[in-house]
């Protein structure tokens, strides 16, 4: 996708209604012969309880191996956001993050950590990736603390 024909990046856009309706969008990777890595990290994520409508507040971290196509980061950004208005589960939000980047991207390797915050006195913390760490790259640590309270 030329940078032409991205509808987000330099104009004044709206948080979107859902994140079903959140549109993500793509640009070529200009390194596609190099394995490299590629990180984001939103320590701010929120969405809500799917069941109490309280909200819930995770760290998310991506990191993925980029194959010929890199995420937009501004789409990204706005799909995250589309998230704080809507009732999910801690699990299905970030299986149906890594998901819709998975659809989109075709990365050679993706993961995700789900690093959320305590709700009624526990923290549920949720990981997936596509497969083994791509050999001979250097992935490091997702870099968050486990859960530990006040003390």
């Amino acid at each position: 996708m030329a940078k032409e024909r991205l509808t987000q990046l330099g104009r004044k856009t709206p948080l979107p209604r859902s994140s079903a309706a959140a549109v993500l969008e793509r640009v070529p990777n200009t390194h596609a012969g190099t394995d490299y890595v590629v990180r984001f990290t939103a320590p701010e994520f929120t969405t809500l309880c799917r069941i109490t409508g309280q909200p819930d507040f995770a760290h998310l971290v991506i990191d993925y191996v980029p194959h010929r196509y890199l995420i937009e980061s501004k789409s990204l950004k706005l799909f995250f956001g589309s998230f704080r208005n809507e009732g999910h589960f801690h699990e299905d939000t970030t299986i149906a993050i890594a998901k819709r980047l998975i659809a989109l991207l075709q990365p050679k390797w993706l993961r995700i950590g789900g690093y959320w915050y305590p709700r009624g006195g526990m923290p549920i913390d949720v990981f997936f990736q596509t497969g083994p760490t791509p050999e001979g790259l250097w992935v490091p640590d997702q870099g968050v603390a486990p859960y530990r309270g006040r003390g």
